[in-house]
């Protein structure tokens, strides 16, 4: 009897689940005991587990499975990083996380460029094109380093903030410049601005509208009929406000961050909910957001092109490298120096020097330009993926060893951004 192609598929999918979730509870145990951040091993695992090594895992980045669960994955991440902030902390930083999300990353993408023209032997715009799919940094990264590492509430709200809103700026700014090179378009300064204010504009309309929605229905004193549902509301507000906002042309990662941020902040607007139901509802964001940062990254380092590499590998290291030690402090100085209300100490400002790791965003970008044919497609991405590997496996692995030198661990807190949602 012939097998049917959809149980064997479907047979496929279940085998791959399991690998990941098993290796996945594993490598959690081991980053535990050895005290580094599990996304680290997850991405050392990928790699192990992919077609490069042992081929156990072999999931296209460009398949449909491999885009939801990078784009659910990394939305219900926002989500849970916006339930831990506290805007009253945020209201103290808002003009350097501004500056941060919009300007920082066109100064990176700026500095970048003629050092990749350089180094690689790029056209300037292509070279653009390199420093703007790499200057966004990865909230799916950072989100869950901080809440293994006690930083200062400050420092840890300000770094993964704007890893949650810089998304939009980054990626406006490769499609235009990809749209140029490609001869689909031109460069209007004015109509790029517009197109920022309109994506971040209604991403933080369906996000508010969401939180807000989701709140009334789990934490209203007469209305929260969907109490005993509280985790299934968190799901359906996630996949709302994503949806809602990319079917409005806007950021969807955006809007679930904002969703989060108002269900953290839920008390502020005068719903409350029982200790235990917040536990409850903890438990279950908690556990999902591991969940899907075993995924990304396991496979995130399933996708790793060693072939690319091989071919590019010096080149871009010294991008890289100069991304890290060069462009970051210089944003960070320019943005945060603008800010006198923020009174950052010299200190504070070396951790955000060095705290800004590369991951799914740029990934995803990265897809886009292959997919695209984008001219040096190849080039970028084998950058994009040193990017990837050199900031995760060096900056994620010395957050704590870093802000401890520094004296910014607040080792008697719960965590500076621990899930609140």
């Amino acid at each position: 009897m012939e097998a049917n192609p959809a149980v064997i598929s479907a047979d496929h999918l279940l085998f791959l689940v399991g690998v990941i979730l098993a290796c996945g509870a594993f490598i959690g145990f081991i980053a535990q005991k050895i005290r580094v951040p599990d996304i680290v091993l997850f991405l050392l695992a990928g790699i192990v587990l992919g077609p490069s090594v042992t081929g156990v895992i072999h999931v296209s980045a460009a398949s449909e499975l491999n885009q939801i669960i990078l784009i659910f994955g990394a939305s219900y991440i926002l989500f849970d990083g916006g339930a831990s902030l506290q805007l009253h902390v945020l209201k103290k930083v808002w003009i350097t996380l501004l500056l941060l999300a919009t300007i920082g990353v066109l100064i990176s993408a700026l500095l970048v460029a003629p050092v990749a023209q350089y180094i690689l032997g790029l056209p300037f715009l292509v070279a653009l094109l390199l420093g703007s799919t790499i200057a966004p940094t990865d909230p799916a990264t950072l989100m869950p380093v901080f809440k293994q590492v006690n930083i200062r509430p400050k420092v840890a709200q300000t770094v993964v903030s704007e890893s949650a809103l810089n998304d939009a700026t980054g990626s406006i700014i490769t499609v235009t410049i990809l749209a140029i090179l490609l001869g689909t378009g031109g460069f209007s300064t004015s109509h790029a601005l517009l197109q920022l204010g309109e994506q971040a504009g209604i991403g933080i309309l369906v996000g508010c509208a969401l939180g807000f929605g989701a709140i009334f229905m789990i934490a209203h004193e007469r209305y929260s009929f969907l109490r005993e549902y509280m985790p299934i509301v968190s799901l359906v507000a996630v996949i709302g406000a994503y949806l809602g906002a990319a079917d409005l042309h806007a950021s969807g990662f955006m809007a679930a961050f904002i969703a989060g941020i108002i269900i953290g902040n839920r008390a502020i607007f005068g719903f409350e909910i029982t200790k235990a139901e917040h536990e409850r509802l903890e438990d279950f964001v908690g556990t999902t957001a591991l969940i899907m940062r075993m995924f990304i990254f396991i496979l995130l380092g399933s996708q790793v092109n060693f072939s690319l590499l091989a071919a590019h590998w010096a080149g871009a290291l010294a991008v890289v490298l100069f991304l890290m030690f060069v462009a970051r402090p210089i944003v960070v100085l320019v943005c945060a120096g603008l800010d006198r209300r923020a009174k950052w100490t010299f200190k504070e400002l070396l951790f955000m020097f060095w705290v800004r790791e590369t991951g799914v965003i740029p990934s995803a970008l990265a897809g886009i330009l292959l997919g695209e044919h984008a001219p040096h497609a190849d080039l970028i991405a084998s950058v994009v993926f040193v990017a990837v590997l050199v900031t995760i496996l060096a900056q994620a692995t010395t957050t704590k060893w870093v802000g401890g030198k520094l004296g910014l661990l607040e080792d008697n807190l719960q965590g500076a951004t621990d899930s609140r949602p």
